[in-house]
């Protein structure tokens, strides 16, 4: 394959905001932030949860720059991960709830959903429905 101008700046802005996802969580599991006051909380929250929306960005930048076909796979395959994601985080949660399964933090589906969807990408290669 490949790799046209879209797939460039995609892992660009993909190894971009990782960088800051990864930084910051490593950060945080090493004890940076362990002596946060309220406000320093939902600032911390805030601050890893915006390479998660850059990260959607740029996976919607990718189909808005790529050609129709590389558009209309890349859909395919986030519509299939996000429902799958949806399907496995509901039945979890409604695990919790009546089977008193461990809990999960909510902030597992966004590994959760890219990992969902480096497994449906092998076996969704076109465009057809």
């Amino acid at each position: 394959m490949a790799w046209d101008i879209a797939h460039r700046r995609y892992l660009f802005r993909t190894l971009a905001f990782m960088a800051g996802y990864v930084a910051i969580n490593m950060a945080a599991i090493r004890g940076a932030f362990d002596d946060r006051s309220a406000p320093g909380s939902y600032a911390l929250g805030l601050a890893v949860a915006a390479p998660v929306a850059g990260q959607i960005w740029a996976t919607l930048a990718l189909m808005r720059d790529a050609d129709e076909f590389v558009r209309a796979v890349t859909a395919k395959r986030f519509i299939i991960a996000s429902g799958l994601t949806m399907a496995v985080a509901s039945a979890w949660g409604f695990l919790e709830l009546y089977a008193h399964a461990t809990h999960i933090s909510a902030a597992m589906v966004y590994p959760l959903f890219w990992g969902i969807y480096g497994l449906v990408t092998p076996f969704v290669r076109t465009a057809r429905v």
